[in-house]
């Protein structure tokens, strides 16, 4: 089977992705904050919108579903919440749901927002692809807006444990900014340092750097490092207390906070 993925640029750093199966007319669309860019792609690629997935609830991710989803009473699938009023479909933890005979396995991600989803596919296509909105970006991860540290953590770490040649489909082009944290945080890591010059290539070549994948992640993204030597020693000294609580938890905790402070061309603490 092949799974054709188009990237739909919209506001000042998203990303919305269409999704078919390869020689397929209907295709379904991920998080359309806005109805205009996509309706400009489906005109583009010759395909009519069959379904509407969503991650969660804030407005760059569902804005254009009512515009969309007025089309034809195209289904709105997404999280069982009160915030997304128009999802037809609600999902939870574990229930599978197919688009066009692609079956995606969803997960539920809490903690940029209590209600988050992220959708799974692995079977039947040469990689497997996650749709995880503002969980996990390319270097870093989505700011705690409602739920805790820990509930982040382990929505992270049910990313990570997915196959490690997964394509991370994130909501956001904010690669090169996370990156520059991701170096103070970990400078002494080599993977990291060549994967910057990558990225800085990439983008001053206006390249998205979109999707990254899970080994790429593992190897670089200081959120999913957190037991690590240097992460932790980095989250130490950040926090400056004599009594440092060297767990998981609160090593991400510290640089979560850390990162929504953070100024480009800042140094390590």
């Amino acid at each position: 089977m092949s799974l054709k993925i188009h990237r739909i640029p919209a506001f000042r750093d998203n990303y919305f992705w269409l999704f078919h199966q390869d020689g397929a007319s209907g295709a379904t669309v991920v998080d359309p904050g806005d109805a205009e860019p996509v309706l400009r792609a489906l005109a583009t690629l010759g395909l009519q919108l069959d379904a509407i997935l969503a991650t969660h609830h804030h407005p760059d991710h569902i804005g254009g579903i009512p515009a969309l989803s007025n089309l034809g009473q195209i289904p709105v699938y997404g999280p069982y919440s009160n915030k997304i009023p128009f999802v037809t479909h609600p999902l939870a933890d574990g229930d599978r749901v197919e688009f066009g005979g692609l079956v995606f396995q969803v997960i539920a991600v809490p903690g940029h927002t209590l209600d988050h989803l992220a959708y799974y596919m692995s079977t039947d296509i040469d990689r497997p692809v996650v749709f995880c909105g503002d969980t996990l970006f390319a270097g870093g991860c989505g700011r705690l807006f409602e739920g805790t540290p820990q509930q982040m953590l382990e929505s992270l770490k049910k990313i990570a444990s997915l196959d490690s040649r997964t394509l991370i489909y994130c909501a956001h082009e904010y690669t090169q900014a996370n990156l520059e944290f991701a170096s103070v945080v970990e400078p002494g890591n080599t993977a990291l340092t060549q994967r910057r010059r990558q990225v800085d290539l990439l983008r001053a070549n206006g390249t998205p750097t979109i999707p990254t994948d899970l080994a790429t992640e593992l190897k670089t993204n200081p959120f999913l490092r957190c037991n690590l030597p240097e992460v932790i020693r980095s989250a130490k000294l950040r926090d400056g207390s004599t009594n440092f609580d060297a767990s998981e938890a609160n090593v991400f905790r510290v640089i979560r906070s850390w990162k929504d402070k953070f100024q480009p061309g800042s140094r390590p603490p």
